[in-house]
């Protein structure tokens, strides 16, 4: 699989799709963990070599299933980049579910992400979402630690809205190297909201995590009408057809035709599905049919 550089100024090489790593624990059975690594073995021989995880996937089993994955594998560190996620504090016990950004947080989750995966150092640490308490010296503190620690090699975000990006970044000493959002065909808003632009002109990677929504499932924010939806699906199918591929391949091939070279995040653990995932990435897409899709959920351009 191809692999690009994340930011201007990172000697990091990542594959151009990234495997997430969400649903690997299952239920927590031994049979859903078998699954679990039957899809690693799956992504890995596929080409992935960029895993996203966060802490709170199954409250640390995936993370905890990765490790052992890649202990039994005997899978060399230097051949893998681990991304990892923090900041929400899911609900527990009379605790109300929220977001932490504060410095020990950030700090005691990397910890105990690096424990899990049974690793030294993180290729890249995000803050999983916006913290409406955030205070951007505090982040750059605990990024500063981690980074002199050599326990995180690189920073980002999840999530954030652009002018929120801004204010984190004139924190830092260093750049942001990559943001996570929804983008695919239901949900297009990175196209007109200021991310896409403002991950290119930093050189951060923008990466697209449920980029198969409104094709092989319901996209988490869409307000998609019947009638584009209609014109959406027709599309899909016929490009599809044209291309001799799966209408999940179409979705993926329209993110991977921008510029900003976007990375979707495949989450799922079927093999086949995986396997068909960077099959979409020999597609010969056109710029033709990325403005049909465009045109067929936005309608008409001006």
């Amino acid at each position: 699989m191809p692999v690009q550089q994340i930011g201007t100024q990172s000697p990091l090489q990542r594959s151009r799709l990234i495997y997430g790593c969400m649903r690997i624990a299952g239920d927590g059975s031994q049979n859903a963990q078998r699954h679990g690594m039957l899809a690693l073995e799956s992504a890995w021989d596929a080409g992935f070599h960029l895993f996203d995880h966060a802490d709170i996937y199954s409250s640390g089993a995936c993370e905890r299933l990765f490790g052992e994955f890649l202990r039994t594998h005997d899978i060399p560190r230097k051949e893998v980049v681990i991304t990892s996620k923090c900041g929400i504090r899911l609900p527990q016990n009379e605790q109300p579910g929220l977001y932490d950004s504060s410095s020990s947080h950030i700090l005691n989750t990397v910890e105990s992400s690096l424990r899990n995966l049974r690793i030294d150092y993180l290729d890249c640490l995000l803050i999983h979402r916006p913290d409406y308490l955030m205070d951007p010296k505090t982040i750059a503190s605990a990024f500063k630690a981690l980074a002199d620690a050599g326990k995180v090699r690189q920073f980002g975000v999840s999530n954030f809205t652009p002018d929120q990006i801004e204010l984190l970044q004139a924190a830092l000493p260093f750049p942001l190297a990559a943001h996570q959002v929804e983008f695919n065909l239901d949900h297009m808003n990175p196209l007109d909201d200021g991310v896409l632009t403002q991950a290119m002109r930093h050189g951060m990677i923008l990466q697209s995590w449920c980029p198969l929504g409104g094709v092989a499932y319901p996209a988490w924010h869409s307000n998609i009408s019947e009638d584009a939806r209609e014109r959406l699906d027709r599309e899909v199918k016929r490009q599809a057809t044209q291309y001799g591929c799966e209408p999940t391949q179409i979705s993926l091939a329209w993110l991977l035709h921008h510029p900003a070279r976007i990375q979707p995040i495949i989450g799922s653990t079927n093999p086949e599905r995986i396997q068909q995932s960077v099959q979409a990435l020999t597609i010969p897409y056109t710029r033709e049919d990325w403005y049909r899709i465009l045109t067929a959920r936005k309608g008409p351009l001006p």
